[in-house]
């Protein structure tokens, strides 16, 4: 792989995280309501549903589902209900028990942060457009298969990893800000609203 698809695949991944979608909706919405730690376990779920779309793309699972607008539709509809789902129990959470909230997840739900990363960019159709269809216009048929697929992988990994950790921290920030009761049941609001708003922009990807 030459040094300019290189690039372009940088930009492509840059651009493709940056934008608010539902992993970064996501990814703040658990660092405003359970804090840095559930935040960063999302992120290294969100990488890890990355590197499945990546391997299933490489293998071919892409063109299938390109070319079934059925099945397309039921993954990116399992999403929508999913994020939504995990934003109403935020909300739900913060109003009904709001030292709980603030407190039992980071000890007791460390796999259900990383958990709903994966899901999330698994079930995300921007994801998977962007995996599944866009990817292997970079990769050069007369090059080594095997080291172009590791380099675009690790590549988006580390691109990915990067972005939505900094929109983590960004948000964790903001969540120190305000430790009142009062202030922490916004921030429920908040954050479960963000993943409402998640599933929303995957609702109407196209």
């Amino acid at each position: 792989m030459s040094l300019e698809p290189w690039l372009a695949f940088v930009a492509a991944c840059i651009v493709l995280t940056l934008i608010p979608g539902p992993s970064v909706m996501l990814v703040v919405g658990q660092a405003m309501t359970k804090g840095k730690k559930a935040a960063l376990l999302c992120v290294a779920g969100d990488v890890l549903g990355g590197i499945v779309l990546m391997l299933l793309s490489f293998l071919g699972v892409g063109a299938i589902l390109a070319a079934s607008a059925v099945l397309f539709q039921i993954v990116k509809w399992s999403g929508v209900f999913y994020l939504a789902y995990l934003g109403y129990c935020q909300i739900r959470d913060a109003r009904n028990d709001i030292d709980g909230f603030a407190q039992n997840h980071d000890t007791s739900s460390a796999l259900g942060s990383l958990w709903a990363g994966a899901v999330t960019a698994i079930l995300n159709p921007k994801a998977i457009i962007f995996y599944m269809a866009f990817v292997t216009q970079f990769i050069d048929p007369t090059g080594n298969m095997v080291l172009q697929m590791s380099i675009l992988t690790l590549t988006s990994t580390v691109v990915v990893a990067v972005l939505l950790a900094g929109y983590a921290l960004i948000a964790e920030r903001a969540r120190q800000v305000f430790q009142s009761k009062r202030a922490r049941k916004r921030i429920g609001y908040t954050g479960g609203t963000f993943m409402i708003g998640g599933s929303v922009l995957m609702a109407t990807t196209r």
